[in-house]
């Protein structure tokens, strides 16, 4: 396979002529197609029950939508605040590698969408290369994929590469809102069981009663942490999947290492960012000294730092947030990187519909993807994220089926847009 890494595009020549390119990103082949961006809208948007002690960054939004001369339209969104997000686009350059997002595409061929990756991530060098700005180029990363299979009649991921002959699984992610251990112990196991009695064949459990992500300052001894694990496997059986996200709560390797002792007896399927993000040699020591697979990478951006993940900090489970990462065309590296290491996907999808389309179309041409993370709108207490997408990928059976429509194959409910906007409106005054 070829490295990902050593992808490059010449920006000598014209954009303005497109020809269909393969799925593997090779030369195009194929007819002109005359096209271009004429403007881009960045929607700030924001859940009306937006509580700050909440750990759910599901609270909040930036929406893009870039508009073509043809009247076409491709939809993106991206994991961080959006009021910083829409400032990275927005924001006017100063100098050649100091540009901003915007203005490096209006008047451009929208259907070029890997050159583009390239044009934004060179000509933001000063500003970004990491962090808010690649998480910003995400969402427009996206979008322009949406928009490329809306202009060919054809779904994201029939440009992204071969489908896999095996269906997506999804998991559903479980973080009831309540803020009293005793409280949250009998509520995940309700909603575990709802998941299963929904067609879930796998959950995560967010546990979290510790550390400086704890939700809406739920606390409890780190001990008490195997009290969720042991009654939700006891509450949906042995055949159904458990993961658990810990969400940062340990200070250490030895702190986590001597708290999850034990943990594997529960078949514990990943343990999901145990430590702090930069602490790559605990990922490592963790990895090393206990039997769980643990998974990361929900914050990072770009393949440059999923490589310092997978080579230092020896994950098993990567797990690149389509938005986040830098995009469906930074996905897809990250993708190839972790294939040629023995490594599993299973991205992290922590948005709206729009970004769990895009999740599932990464993991349709994606074979070492095991799982993605979904959510029902049954299961969701985002008002933001339930309303914003009235269509979207579902699960039948306990798989993902995916719209046949072209582009992502979504669609949003623009009256539930201007309502979170003018609430995003509101709260900025």
């Amino acid at each position: 396979m070829e490295d990902p890494g050593a992808q490059r595009t010449d920006f000598s020549r014209s954009t303005r002529n497109y020809r269909e390119p393969s799925p593997q990103g090779g030369q195009p082949g194929g007819g002109e197609m005359l096209v271009k961006i004429t403007r881009i809208d960045c929607h700030v948007l924001l859940d009306p029950g937006m509580d700050v002690r909440a750990t759910s960054s599901a609270q909040d939004d930036l929406v893009v939508e870039i508009h073509t001369d043809e009247g076409l339209v491709g939809i993106g969104e991206s994991d961080l605040n959006p009021w910083i997000a829409r400032a990275c686009i927005e924001a006017p350059g100063t100098h050649a590698m100091g540009l901003g997002l915007r203005e490096m595409l209006i008047g451009q061929d929208p259907l070029q969408v890997e050159a583009h990756w390239e044009r934004l991530y060179v000509g933001s060098a000063m500003n970004g290369r990491r962090g808010a700005v690649i998480h910003a180029l995400g969402a427009l990363d996206i979008a322009l994929h949406d928009l490329r299979g809306k202009a060919l009649g054809r779904p994201c991921h029939a440009l992204l590469g071969a489908s896999r002959p095996d269906p997506v699984v999804p998991y559903a992610s479980l973080q009831p809102d309540v803020s009293d251990f005793d409280a949250y112990l009998v509520s995940v196991v309700e909603w575990a069981r709802e998941a299963k009695r929904v067609g879930f064949r796998a959950a995560k459990l967010e546990i979290t009663p510790a550390g400086p992500y704890a939700h809406k300052g739920l606390r409890a001894p780190y001990e008490r942490m195997r009290e969720p694990i042991a009654a939700v496997r006891d509450a949906v059986g042995s055949e159904f999947t458990i993961m658990v996200d810990v969400q940062y709560a340990f200070p250490d390797a030895e702190t986590c290492l001597k708290t999850i002792r034990g943990w594997d007896e529960y078949g514990v399927y990943f343990l999901e960012t145990p430590l702090p993000s930069d602490d790559l040699a605990g990922y490592a020591r963790v990895s090393r000294e206990q039997p769980i697979p643990i998974a990361a990478g929900e914050w990072l951006a770009t393949r440059f730092e999923f490589l310092e993940l997978m080579e230092r900090g020896r994950v098993r489970v990567v797990q690149p947030d389509v938005g986040r990462v830098g995009g469906l065309t930074e996905a897809r590296r990250v993708c190839g990187l972790a294939a040629q290491r023995g490594l599993t996907i299973v991205p992290h999808a922590w948005k709206t519909g729009i970004s769990i389309a895009a999740a599932a179309h990464l993991a349709t041409v994606t074979p070492n993807c095991a799982f993605i993370e979904f959510l029902p709108a049954e299961l969701c207490e985002s008002a933001l994220r339930r309303d914003l997408v009235r269509r979207g990928p579902r699960m039948v059976d306990g798989v993902i089926s995916l719209p046949d429509a072209p582009g992502l194959g979504i669609e949003l409910d623009r009256d539930a847009l201007v309502r979170f906007e003018e609430t995003a409106a509101r709260a900025a005054r």
